[in-house]
């Protein structure tokens, strides 16, 4: 497997994100070792916050909510997936499964022997997220997702059928046009090169962004739906508190958080709350009131368990 690495030079300078990179090198199934990029502050022996973005994002997405977050006295930790931001890229398309995705991030979760973990997740931080929650869960305390999903084979809305149609041929991955459809705060020019120039100075640095599309199992006979399908079995057991947030502008998840809160049995009785303004990026429009949200239910849980 070829690898690409974007210098660390293209990273430098970026708005509001004066975080020192920390990375954990796992291997592929081949063998090719694929080092993995995480944002690791506050105390060390706290017990961690992690954030997990989607596509085309990168850690960068939680600029705006690592300040507040850093005040309940946790360990902040973001990560990048593989082929988006600081982590490796992986050259080609052929590269990237959901299976790998999956058990890459299970060898980085592993590695780095987190536990007691709140998981805040969106897009596919949630996929494969709620993967490691599934398969992992005596390492996690409570779960918030947030414009995520977990589909298995029953169809998919306007947006999801469109877009893998969209992403299937496209020479290199159509920036303005996604976010245009997904974001409603606007973002300064240098905001919107951390997004699209730092990561991926090159078209074909582009690989792992332009292929996620074409992993959402959301037709019956996608060839890997059926990870999907375990997650959800494993999940429908999982009692310890999940909460969702979700925001009222996304066409991408929007009406998923019924799903979850109806099947999930830690969902039950949790403050659920659908945010105004919020769009799929979520992290972007709403960052202040995601910040509060999170500190209230972890408030909530820390006075059930004083009780």
């Amino acid at each position: 497997m070829k690898v690409l690495r974007t210098p660390d030079s293209c990273f430098e300078g970026l708005p509001d994100f004066d975080y020192a990179p920390h990375y954990t090198t796992i291997h592929a199934d081949d063998g090719t070792p694929l080092r993995i990029h995480h944002i690791d502050e506050g105390p060390a022996d706290a017990e961690p916050i992690l954030l997990m973005h989607g596509n085309p994002t990168w850690s960068y997405l939680y600029r705006h909510m690592i300040p507040g977050l850093l005040k309940t006295g946790r360990r902040v930790i973001a990560l990048d997936l593989v082929g988006c931001g600081r982590s490796d890229k992986p050259a080609q398309k052929k590269d990237y499964t959901l299976a790998r995705h999956c058990v890459w991030l299970t060898q980085w979760l592993l590695a780095n022997d987190l536990k007691n973990i709140t998981l805040f997740c969106q897009d596919w931080g949630g996929i494969i997220g709620l993967h490691l929650v599934a398969h992992h869960p005596e390492r996690f305390d409570r779960i918030i997702a947030a414009n995520t999903g977990l589909p298995i084979g029953k169809g998919a809305n306007q947006f999801l059928r469109v877009w893998p149609a969209v992403m299937r041929y496209a020479p290199s991955f159509p920036w303005r046009l996604a976010f245009r459809k997904v974001l409603q705060r606007q973002l300064t020019v240098k905001e919107f090169a951390a997004f699209e120039r730092a990561p991926f100075p090159a078209r074909k640095y582009q690989a792992g962004i332009k292929k996620f599309p074409a992993l959402l199992t959301v037709f019956p006979d996608h060839p890997e739906v059926e990870i999907n399908r375990e997650t959800w079995a494993r999940l429908k057991s999982f009692d310890k508190p999940f909460l969702t947030l979700y925001g009222d502008r996304d066409p991408v998840s929007k009406g998923y958080e019924k799903i979850i809160q109806r099947y999930v049995p830690g969902a039950q009785g949790q403050a659920h709350k659908i945010i105004e303004g919020g769009g799929h990026f979520i992290q972007e429009d709403k960052a202040a009131e995601l910040v509060a949200e999170i500190t209230r239910f972890l408030a909530a849980k820390e006075n059930k368990a004083g009780c």
